[in-house]
């Protein structure tokens, strides 16, 4: 167990990742406790990783991306009001970092960053591989022509799951903003991959 000094003891609980909810640990690392913002770096690195890796199509460059976040935020804790969860204030803060990166650079998506099927049954075999290896280049390249604010609010939708006034609330644009994004984003793809269907 970590040394406590006895003025910030009853407000430790034991070292453990579940050490309590976001907003108490980010109280308490804005407060200068370094292990609390340890927990919620361990607590949100894979979903932050996952984001910006659909973002920028490059696991070094979302490593980098997240990591950077993180000490921005770390710089920022004091100013974190709990206006909204701390999840989705990360998600903010990463999802600005890779639009800037988006933005300076033509993104590549990589094709591991397209999620499989969700149906395992696919038929295999060498043709089908094949369509399937081709569909997936097709959509990582309409993935790509796709702006970096429409990308973003497709990645948060589509892949994360994020409802539209939390998406509002991470891209900083109003709800109605987000799903004009999305819609000529959807309408974009589909045309797109028209050939696939």
């Amino acid at each position: 167990m970590h040394e406590q000094d006895g003025s910030s003891s009853a407000l430790r609980a034991p070292n453990r990742q579940s050490a309590g909810p976001d907003w108490l640990l980010a109280v308490r690392a804005g407060e200068g406790d370094d292990e609390a913002f340890a927990v919620l770096v361990r607590r949100h690195s894979p979903p932050l990783l996952a984001l910006a890796h659909h973002l920028l199509g490059n696991p070094a460059d979302a490593e980098d991306a997240v990591q950077e976040a993180f000490l921005s935020a770390w710089r920022r804790l004091p100013e974190f009001r709990g206006d909204a969860a701390f999840r989705t204030w990360m998600y903010r803060i990463v999802t600005n970092r890779c639009l800037k990166i988006m933005r300076r650079r033509i993104v590549a998506v990589s094709l591991d960053t397209v999620p499989e099927p969700a149906n395992g049954n696919v038929a295999s075999g060498p043709e089908r591989a094949a369509e399937s290896g081709a569909a997936t280049a097709a959509l990582a390249r309409a993935l790509n022509n796709l702006s970096p604010d429409q990308h973003a609010c497709w990645v948060l939708r589509e892949l994360h799951g994020l409802h539209y006034d939390e998406i509002a609330h991470i891209v900083g644009a109003s709800e109605q903003t987000v799903r004009g994004r999305l819609f000529r984003a959807r309408r974009t793809l589909t045309k797109e991959m028209a050939p696939w269907r």
